[in-house]
């Protein structure tokens, strides 16, 4: 049965290692919201780097998630001290569970404060696409997908929640009402 994949990628107005009280609670919040989130019925797991130093990213093994990679639009820092991002990589059992996941719950709260966190960059933040049972998909690949969203809008090879696509490529939607 095929899997959603979902790759998310935000510009943060700091860098991971500034000691303000306002990166410190992206942080506190942002590990909330994955512990809440690995609970959640249809997710499937996420890439998560061997060691997990924060901001240890572009140098981190990811194991069969790949090696790091970012949209060519990132143009912050790249060592522990300078890195200004945020994305995650994650497989869901489909879009119902991921939309429930991510509108509602202490996610949606955080949602609710991106914008003291992250810069308005003008592209997209977010993008699915669907994988066979049994792939993991890679960072390079999350990158191509957003990337191709910006470029050419939602299709079945890259969409959103606004214009989503079922597994055989067809137009479907997500309500807006979580389930639950």
């Amino acid at each position: 049965m095929p899997q959603l994949a979902l790759y998310t990628f935000g510009v943060l107005k700091t860098p991971l290692a500034d000691p303000t009280p306002l990166t410190r609670e992206f942080y506190e919040r942002g590990e909330s919201v994955y512990r809440k989130i690995s609970e959640h019925p249809g997710y499937l797991g996420r890439a998560e780097a061997a060691g997990g130093d924060q901001g240890v990213l572009f140098d981190a093994d990811w194991g069969a998630w790949g090696e790091f990679a970012v949209p060519a639009w990132y143009d912050k820092g790249r060592t522990a001290e300078t890195t200004a991002l945020a994305t995650t990589l994650s497989l869901w059992t489909g879009l119902r569970p991921a939309f429930d996941a991510v509108y509602t719950g202490l996610h949606r709260e955080a949602l609710n404060r991106r914008y003291d966190w992250f810069e308005r960059t003008g592209h997209p933040n977010y993008v699915f696409w669907w994988v066979r049972d049994g792939v993991i998909p890679t960072w390079r690949e999350g990158v191509s997908r957003l990337e191709h969203l910006r470029d050419h809008a939602s299709a079945p090879h890259a969409f959103t929640f606004h214009d989503p696509f079922t597994s055989k490529g067809t137009p479907t939607s997500v309500s807006r009402r979580p389930e639950g």
